[in-house]
């Protein structure tokens, strides 16, 4: 059997912010008002406060967006020491220098470096898009991250209760 509370703002312990007046100031607040009961909130998702301007999902893209960089980097060097070792020397040598932490700064760089550092940076994007579209894996991302959240979650409830109740754990 299915059920749902509604406890008015009042009730509920100062986490989060006030009620916003509209959703202008709150773009991401994906709850609606009815007018005939104005204290309660219906919401179909989590409100997740501190994230302003993204969303939690557009904030992982843009992480997943600099790890494929870091992937493509990783395959093209794989590529380029076995049949084009100057290149693959270049490459290694731009890496010392320059971070992989933000991926579309990397391939910037890399394209004003000089006209060899251009076509490497082309070769990343170019295989940074293809592993997007063809090789990632998406659903294993979503399966292995809610198995790894149920995991930890069981783990450290299980450390929490041994802890607390004073039961020794067998072996």
């Amino acid at each position: 059997m299915e059920s749902s509370a509604t406890l008015p703002l009042s009730q509920l312990p100062f986490v989060y912010p006030a009620t916003p007046r509209s959703n202008k100031a709150y773009p991401f607040w994906p709850c609606k008002r009815r007018s005939s009961q104005p204290t309660r909130l219906h919401c179909n998702k989590m409100f997740v406060p501190g994230f302003g301007e993204a969303s939690p999902e557009a904030k992982a893209a843009k992480n997943l967006h600099n790890f494929f960089t870091y992937i493509a980097v990783k395959i093209v060097a794989a590529q380029l020491e076995s049949y084009n070792r100057e290149a693959y020397d270049e490459l290694i040598e731009f890496l010392g220098r320059h971070s992989l932490n933000d991926g579309d700064k990397f391939c910037a760089a890399m394209f004003r470096e000089s006209s060899g550092h251009k076509n490497l940076a082309l070769r990343i994007m170019e295989v940074r898009s293809a592993y997007c579209k063809s090789d990632f894996e998406w659903d294993n991302l979503k399966r292995l991250a809610l198995k790894m959240v149920t995991e930890s979650n069981t783990k450290l409830m299980t450390e929490y209760v041994l802890e607390t109740s004073h039961v020794e754990s067998e072996k």
